[in-house]
């Protein structure tokens, strides 16, 4: 069965959703991202995703506060991104609570320091991030677009022992326009022993369903969830 990880996406401390990323698109959807964390663990979800936008607009963690927060009032096992650029802030990122860590910018700007993440901490608690826009990886909140092919970039960190990627494409995020099923086909069929995390356009059950029937293996929602657009049963 597909993994469901609901996101909660923080700005300002506040629980807010983006369109494609873009930080003047913002939609907020409760003040107080704990409670909407609350609210997943009783529908009985067990994953959070959580992105700290404030953080990688600014690039180092802002949100960690928040983090503890809802670490420590919930059990739900939580996984951070969103600003994480040196060994203070993974290790906030831990010490707050997060039970894995999900790094993008770092694994194009640095790669002898991801890689030496990977080995510190191992590959279940690190989450490669790949956001990609127009077949390229994009970095630093979605600021500034890499060099960088999705499929070479990934290559490079299967080989190196990276387990886990949240692929996410940029053009369908927070549009609900439906999930980038061609993509997702293609990285699994190129690496069908990483975990992939897909996320971006979730709408509907149905789009979850067909991700499920593609093999992939987890799935990030939030707009669909915030707005009524997934049942639970």
């Amino acid at each position: 069965m597909i993994e469901l990880i609901p996101a909660i996406d923080i700005i300002n401390g506040q629980c807010v959703r983006l369109t494609k990323g873009d930080y003047s698109q913002k939609t907020v959807y409760n003040d107080n991202p704990v409670v909407v964390a609350q609210h997943f663990e009783q529908l009985g979800f067990k994953r959070l995703h959580i992105v700290d936008l404030d953080g990688a607009k600014s690039k180092h963690i802002v949100n960690d506060e928040v983090l503890r927060r809802i670490t420590s009032e919930t059990k739900l096992i939580v996984d951070f991104g969103g600003g994480i650029k040196t060994d203070d802030d993974i290790e906030k990122a831990f010490a707050a609570g997060a039970s894995m860590v999900t790094i993008g910018s770092v694994a194009v700007t640095d790669r002898e320091r991801f890689i030496g993440w990977l080995q510190k901490y191992g590959a279940d608690k690190i989450i490669l991030g790949a956001d990609v826009r127009g077949g390229m990886i994009s970095i630093n909140g979605w600021k500034e677009d890499s060099q960088q092919e999705l499929l070479p970039f990934l290559k490079y960190y299967v080989d190196k022992g990276v387990k886990n990627v949240l692929c996410t494409e940029i053009s369908r995020d927070g549009t609900l326009s439906g999930p980038a099923m061609d993509l997702y086909r293609k990285v699994m069929a190129e690496y069908p022993e990483i975990h992939l995390i897909a996320s971006g356009g979730v709408s509907s059950n149905e789009d979850i369903e067909a991700l499920e029937a593609a093999g992939i293996p987890a799935v990030v929602f939030g707009k669909a969830f915030y707005e009524g657009k997934i049942t639970f049963k």
